[in-house]
Order: structure tokens, then C-alpha cells, then sequence
């Protein structure tokens, strides 16, 4: 296809919504940065680009054969409050978890998680730390949400989402050390933690459900500074991942 019609032009805009992803098994990704950063990672089905882009940065996508487009064209397909000037439509992986990855390497497992934002962030920090495997709750957000993939800022060609039923992954692997943050667990600086396993995060406003948490034995706690002094209520769930797992990761 080299030009851009109605009906192409609908498919796209409706890729925001899930089901309409899952229905077409493509999502999208917006803006030079996160178009040049996911190239390599996933198969392209249609790349749309206005002529002044593709000028500057069509040498950056080795085998690109992008729909010219104007700007009033990618303003009613894009996601974003700010338009960009390239905007690719890749296939949805057909990616599986490997659960024997557990007993050698460390994943993050995410309960309920419900901002785009949080996603995208913990994938950075997921992809900083060189953990490549984060497993979600089934109403967890959509990792090809187009927000979740604009906050990735590149981590989601690296870092492999894959959303399981929490309760029974623990359960399938009872020798598997499953860490949980609370509020009535050890500190995080005193406890022993082990190079592999899974570090499970919870829901931004009422944290780790009953019924994962109830399976997780090593809870953690991260102490304010000073403890007495009075200070916020709670942690964001992305900067609460971000200091556990440097806490692992400072113990290798």
C-alpha cells in the first residue's frame, strides 16, 4: 500500500482502544525517538511519515517504506495531545513466558497496576537494571496501550510483558522466593535478598491484593528517613520499584 485512505486512516486512530488491538493484532508507536528505538524489535505494517521527516530521518530506518502523509492526517491518527511526524503500526508479538527463567534470574511481577505511565516507567527501570521479563495480572494495563508505549521511551524492545494469573505462577513454583512490598514488612536494608526470584509491586491506591499477597512470605518495607519524622503516606509505585530493585541489584 502506498497511500493513505479513510478507511486505513480509521483503523489506526482506533488502535487506542485494547480490543481493537488484540482484533487487528497491531498497536501503535509515535515519534522519532520511539519509532527509531522500536524499529528493530518489531515487524512493521505500515509506517506513515510526513515528506519533511522522512528528508531528515528516513535514513534512520534501514528497509522503511513509509505512506507520505500530512500533518492534518497524523493529527486524527495519532494518540497523542502533540502529533509527531512519523508514526508506526507494528504486529503484536507472539512472545510466552519461560517460568524456568525464575530460578536464575530476577523478575518483577506487577498486581493490578492501573496508570500507563507507572508501566512505562518501571519497564525503564525493568531495562536499566537488565531485568528482561516483567509478568502482570490480566487486568493490569495494556503494555501496547500507546501511553505505556510512549513511556517506555524505547524499553518495551527489550523488556518482555507477558500477563499470567499471579496467584497460580506462585503457586506452580513453590521453591521460587516471591518478595512483596508493605507497609508491615522487614526493612528492605536488613533483610537477606536473593540474586533471582520475584519482586512483586502492587496497585497504586490500595497496593498488593489479598489473594497474592497472602502467598508472599518475604515481605519488604521501605523505611522513610529519618523513621520518626512525620513524611508522605506512601511511595509511587514506579519510585517504590526503582528502590527495591537497586536494593537487589546493589546485593549482586
Amino acid at each position: 500500500m502506498t497511500e493513505l485512505t479513510n478507511n486505513l486512516r480509521k483503523m489506526v486512530a482506533s488502535l487506542g482502544n485494547a480490543r481493537n488491538r488484540r482484533e487487528e493484532g497491531c498497536f501503535v508507536a509515535e515519534g522519532t525517538k520511539c519509532v527509531i528505538d522500536t524499529w528493530y524489535a518489531f515487524e512493521c505494517r505500515y509506517l506513515f511519515a510526513t515528506t519533511a521527516w522522512i528528508e531528515q530521518y528516513g535514513s534512520s530506518l534501514p528497509g522503511a517504506n513509509p505512506i507520505v502523509v500530512k500533518r492534518a492526517d497524523m493529527e486524527r491518527m495519532s494518540q497523542l495531545s502533540t502529533p509527531s511526524q512519523v508514526l508506526a503500526v507494528y504486529e503484536l508479538p507472539d512472545i510466552k513466558f519461560d517460568e524456568t527463567t525464575l530460578s536464575s534470574n530476577l523478575v518483577i511481577a506487577l498486581d493490578r497496576v492501573q496508570d500507563p505511565g507507572n508501566l512505562g516507567t518501571i519497564m525503564r527501570i525493568a531495562d536499566w537494571f537488565g531485568i528482561t521479563d516483567i509478568v502482570c495480572s490480566p487486568d493490569t494495563v495494556d503494555v501496547y496501550n500507546p501511553k505505556v508505549v510512549q513511556a517506555t521511551m524505547g524499553a518495551i524492545s527489550r523488556v518482555r510483558v507477558h500477563y499470567l494469573d499471579l496467584v497460580d505462577l506462585i503457586k506452580r513454583n513453590p521453591d521460587i522466593p516471591v518478595y512483596g512490598t508493605f507497609l508491615d514488612g522487614r526493612n528492605i536494608y536488613e533483610t537477606s535478598l536473593t540474586p533471582h526470584g520475584i519482586v512483586m509491586m502492587g496497585n497504586e491506591g490500595q497496593g498488593i491484593s489479598d489473594e497474592v499477597g497472602n502467598l508472599i512470605k518475604r515481605r519488604l518495607f521501605i523505611p522513610s528517613y529519618p523513621q520518626e519524622r512525620p513524611t508522605s503516606e506512601s511511595l509511587n509505585v514506579g519510585m517504590a520499584t526503582a528502590i527495591t530493585i537497586a536494593e537487589f541489584r546493589r546485593r549482586m
